[in-house]
């Protein structure tokens, strides 16, 4: 680490002496303190990773309506998911927010979060195809990797820049801008299309219709053109075009012979 800052220096010494610029126009602390940040984002442990995101998921816990383990909602995920514990070795936890918006998310750590909205619509292989693609994420460390650059990037850099080998403390805000990251990642089509099959994959392994994540993305294009909604929009704002993501689940189901569930009312 000293090496690397040295250097870090003795560039922005060289680029003060090539190019005349005076002490005035060229700030050599903050040039130290961008050094010092750059060394940071490579020794990030996973350790502080782990720290980040488990405080991150405990504040969102605390700061959504997470419906209780006798709830309806609740007890229909349950039973949805039963048998299910991990994804490539990280362990899955599973909650219900509350909420009016059409969405669901996995985080790095493997916690799942599923909105009421959603399940409103999606009938139960929907549903765990939705489950399966935001977990697809997870296994493919995509989650992971957003997750990291907005730590170095975004509103807590800072923070986790100060810190040495152990998290930071954060603030409200921080925390809220963090788990808003979390919701909102976004991802390549590259990456969709990595989650979509690897998704498919985790559905096949543990006894579930792939077939679900064919229906989840024909609904969703249903409500990309019908339903005026943020929350919708965003979801589809980085995803791959619907219709190719339908036509690539289909061909999938069709070559493993597998036959598609009957249609149910939602």
């Amino acid at each position: 680490m000293r090496n690397y800052l040295i250097k870090a220096l003795m560039a922005a010494a060289l680029i003060v002496a090539g190019t005349g610029i005076s002490y005035a126009q060229f700030n050599l602390k903050k040039a130290v303190g961008s050094a010092a940040k750059a060394v940071q984002a490579f020794t990030l442990t996973d350790q502080q990773m782990a720290d980040y995101v488990k405080e991150s998921v405990d504040w969102m816990d605390k700061n959504n309506p997470v419906l209780p383990a006798d709830d309806p909602y609740t007890r229909r995920l349950n039973k949805l998911v039963e048998g299910i514990t991990d994804a490539d070795g990280i362990p899955l936890n599973f909650k219900v927010y509350n909420v009016v918006d059409v969405n669901a998310f996995a985080c790095p750590d493997g916690s799942v979060r599923v909105f009421a909205a959603l399940m409103d619509i999606m009938d139960d292989d929907e549903l765990m195809g939705i489950i399966g693609h935001e977990i697809g994420h997870v296994v493919k460390r995509h989650s992971k990797n957003a997750f990291k650059t907005e730590l170095l990037t975004g509103a807590v850099k800072d923070a986790v820049a100060s810190t040495g080998g152990k998290a930071a403390a954060l603030t409200e805000s921080q925390l809220g801008s963090l788990g808003e990251s979390l919701i909102n990642a976004k991802y390549s089509q590259k990456q969709e299309k990595e989650a979509d099959d690897c998704g498919y994959d985790f559905l096949v392994a543990n006894g579930r219709n792939p077939w679900g994540m064919v229906k989840s993305f024909e609904k969703l294009q249903n409500l990309e053109g019908n339903v005026k909604s943020t929350t919708v929009q965003k979801m589809f704002s980085s995803h791959p075009d619907t219709k190719e993501r339908i036509d690539r689940m289909t061909k999938r189901c069709e070559k493993d012979g597998i036959a598609r569930p009957e249609a149910t009312q939602k």
